[in-house]
């Protein structure tokens, strides 16, 4: 499975990049599944429901937010209803919208893509590791879904190795967001898993 993520889709330049790019690079690279983490498309402070249109029809099978998935509270009605746009997992229950997804691609296939967000130097929320591993007990890489997508939103890369290393050989992938500065540490883990603890951003 061919799978594009993009983010961190910061202010009007970045939704613009990014709305622009997606069908061509969708396109080009035959991509089955495009997840972008657009937390900061508003002018870096949240997410407005007209920039997430924008995004689903240039061609985004899943959003993801973070830290400042609330900033713009018009957000909270449209997350209600629009289950491919997820906040993290780890928000306290009660919170509007959902912190994982899962969607078909092409060939009658099925992915899941989750967010948790990170606890170090970030907000007090519950453990995104054991949230994590709530979801996964759900969902079986190769058995009930055929690929699997984890955001890990947080501020520390040491956390964000971390959270590959637990994960390592139960999801397709691991990529960081939130520092904006691209990590040259992309590689795979032992178990299969390719990680990469900071994406960087699309200004």
């Amino acid at each position: 499975m061919r799978i594009l993520f993009l983010g961190d889709v910061v202010g009007r330049t970045g939704r613009e990049s990014a709305a622009a790019a997606l069908p061509g690079l969708r396109d080009r690279l035959r991509i089955d599944l495009a997840v972008v983490n657009a937390e900061n498309a508003s002018h870096g402070f949240g997410l407005g429901p007209d920039m997430a249109k924008a995004l689903f029809a240039a061609g985004a099978d899943v959003i993801t937010l973070g830290n400042h998935a609330w900033d713009r509270k018009e957000i909270i009605p449209y997350i209600a209803e629009n289950p491919r746009l997820i906040r993290p997992l780890n928000y306290p229950p009660g919170t509007p919208g959902a912190g994982s997804v899962v969607v078909e691609v092409p060939g009658g296939r099925k992915a899941l893509v989750l967010q948790a967000m990170g606890r170090l130097y970030m907000d007090p929320l519950d453990c995104p590791f054991r949230g994590t591993a709530d979801v996964l007990a759900r969902h079986r890489l190769g058995g009930t879904v055929q690929a699997i997508v984890a955001d890990i939103h947080a501020e520390a890369s040491s956390e964000k190795m971390a959270y590959g290393h637990i994960f390592d050989g139960q999801v397709s992938m691991v990529v960081g967001t939130h520092t904006h500065c691209p990590s040259a540490d992309a590689q795979v883990l032992p178990g299969g898993t390719a990680f990469q603890s900071e994406c960087g951003h699309v200004r």
